[in-house]
């Protein structure tokens, strides 16, 4: 596929779309070459991916001083590793001598990071600590690693490649007190899965953010939850059972800061492009009788974090352009993405348990899994299905239901202000820890 060679300078036309770029109708879906062309492929990295914060992974995957994680994506790889005194630093995978990437495991534990071509030889904080056969008139402080900005966030971990990164300070604000309670940091990885979607990251966005797909699509998720239903479907029946399973929540468990904060039909809308929204945190009820979501509803695993008792309904964390997670009181489950090329998706899915809980005595991979492993390989499937026809000469954008894919509008524009922005940051942003609506600390700024 050829490139379309977009790169304006700026601006943007009456549709939304960036100048130079092709026009989109709004409410309807985006022309192809947004799902295929390699200049505008090469456009989503420059101005998102490696502008925004990355969700790299968990905490609790480096617990040790010197353990470390990559992650990888187009020609970028970071070490993600825990320093002395428990500090986490990111560092680019690339040695000051020659360029030669140091770490070659995708996972692994270190005393120093050597270089495998000459072992020029750096600390964990990425500091140049020995480089044999070198001239006295060079001095190692002038060679450290380039770092990359890395936050961490109730035991998620997230970077920015951007040398001038946008403040996290809102999202950490926002994520922080709702996700806590789940214990992330105290957590152990039961099992990851490791996928290729042959689509392009946007589909994939695309469809996490409308249910609209759900009841045909995925007959486990919607029976243990509620946001199949949408303001045009939402039977009176349901609303008094919603009601009646938020209602008990909140009396029991408001103080403790575990009340629903999402309680009305439909997805909790997500991004917001006007007011800069990249990230977010409710907690949402389950169906009753569903106390995890696992394939019958049951607690699988030991309660995870500062849950006192099963009934808390389910976590949702997203940030925008890579990651969400859904988690129970049970078991916590991570969806990051990365991207491969414009019709390629790299994902993992994490299962996480509390710290203590031990595999066979305490949970069994084959109730933890199915649950989401399934979900997830439905929505694989699904992506890989619109990708296909979308490469189709006979592709048109259609329209989408304003009733169910209100948040596939809301990340398209999103997108599009991101690919008009350059190389500008986001707006800080702040937001009540119940409240799945941030609200802007200015009300104008960069992306």
């Amino acid at each position: 596929m050829g490139s379309l060679n977009p790169l304006p300078g700026g601006g943007r036309s009456p549709d939304g779309a960036p100048c130079g770029l092709p026009a989109r109708r709004p409410g309807w879906t985006l022309p192809q070459p947004y799902f295929t062309d390699t200049g505008i492929y090469r456009l989503d990295i420059e101005r998102i991916w490696k502008q925004g914060w990355l969700f790299a992974g968990h905490a609790c995957e480096i617990p040790q001083t010197g353990d470390y994680f990559l992650v990888e994506f187009d020609t970028e790889s970071v070490i993600v590793i825990r320093g002395a005194q428990g500090a986490i630093h990111a560092l680019h995978n690339v040695c000051r001598h020659r360029g030669s990437v140091i770490c070659t495991e995708r996972e692994g534990h270190a005393t120093r990071l050597v270089c495998p071509y000459h072992q020029w030889s750096y600390d964990l904080d990425g500091r140049l600590v020995a480089w044999r056969g070198m001239q006295s008139d060079l001095d190692k402080a002038d060679f450290p690693l380039n770092r990359v900005a890395a936050r961490e966030v109730a035991g998620l971990i997230f970077i920015c490649l951007a040398g001038s990164p946008p403040s996290f300070d809102a999202a950490a604000a926002c994520l922080g007190p709702v996700a806590r309670p789940q214990g992330l940091d105290r957590a152990r990885v039961a099992r990851a899965v490791d996928y290729v979607v042959h689509a392009n990251w946007k589909v994939v966005w695309e469809n996490n953010r409308e249910c609209y797909h759900c009841n045909v699509n995925h007959p486990q998720y919607t029976q243990a939850n509620f946001d199949h239903y949408n303001a045009d479907d939402t039977p009176p029946r349901v609303r008094e059972v919603m009601a009646a399973v938020v209602s008990r929540s909140e009396a029991r468990w408001a103080s403790a800061g575990l009340a629903p904060t999402r309680t009305d039909p439909g997805m909790t809308p997500f991004p917001d492009a006007a007011r800069g929204i990249w990230f977010s945190a409710n907690r949402t009820p389950l169906v009753d009788g569903w106390v995890s979501e696992s394939m019958d509803g049951r607690q699988v695993a030991p309660l995870m974090g500062d849950y006192p008792d099963a009934d808390v309904g389910t976590l949702r964390v997203r940030t925008l352009p890579n990651f969400w997670n859904h988690s129970s009181c049970d078991h916590a489950v991570s969806t990051r993405l990365l991207p491969l090329g414009p019709e390629a998706t790299a994902v993992r899915v994490w299962w996480l348990v509390a710290a203590d809980a031990v595999e066979g005595r305490d949970y069994d991979p084959a109730t933890l899994m199915p649950f989401w492993q399934l979900t997830s390989e439905q929505d694989w499937l699904i992506c890989e299905r619109q990708q296909k026809g979308i490469r189709s000469s006979a592709y048109q954008p259609g329209p989408y239901s304003t009733f169910k894919e209100y948040n596939v509008e809301a990340f398209v524009a999103w997108y599009l202000t991101c690919l008009g922005a350059g190389a500008e940051a986001p707006p800080a942003m702040a937001a009540a820890p119940d409240d799945d609506s941030p609200v802007p600390l200015q009300s104008a700024g960069p992306r």
